[in-house]
């Protein structure tokens, strides 16, 4: 079982940074690929960024390529969104999720076993 909490939500003017962070814990917790999701009002929830369980692989969509950067800190078991050049189009509830060691070649949602409560993140002036 693998339980996750995210964390580092907020209100950003546009161009701002935020970095979000997801804990991990529970048994063989640093051997889950982790990824970060989001859903906006009225959307279907959308893949951001995957990291492999090494750290070694990472993903991105074509939509933050560029301004977001995934890294995971496995003494501490925390997965971190460094999320720059926000926009206003990026405000949703950001998800992180785990599934088994990689991150596999799409984001479905079926792929990740277990989910975080999510963090709002709003960008606005």
């Amino acid at each position: 079982q693998l339980q996750l909490v995210e964390s580092g939500g907020g209100l950003v003017q546009p161009g701002g940074s935020l970095r979000l962070s997801c804990a991990a814990s529970g048994f063989n917790s640093n051997y889950y690929a982790i990824g970060w999701f989001r859903q906006a009002p009225g959307k279907e929830r959308e893949g951001v960024s995957c990291i492999s369980a090494s750290g070694g692989s990472t993903n991105y969509a074509d939509s933050v390529k560029g301004r977001i950067t995934i890294s995971r800190d496995n003494a501490k078991n925390t997965v971190y969104l460094q999320m720059n050049s926000l926009k206003p189009e990026d405000t949703a509830r950001y998800y992180c999720a785990g599934r088994w060691m990689s991150c596999g070649s799409s984001y479905s949602l079926d792929e990740y076993n277990y989910w975080g409560q999510g963090t709002q993140v709003t960008v606005s002036s």
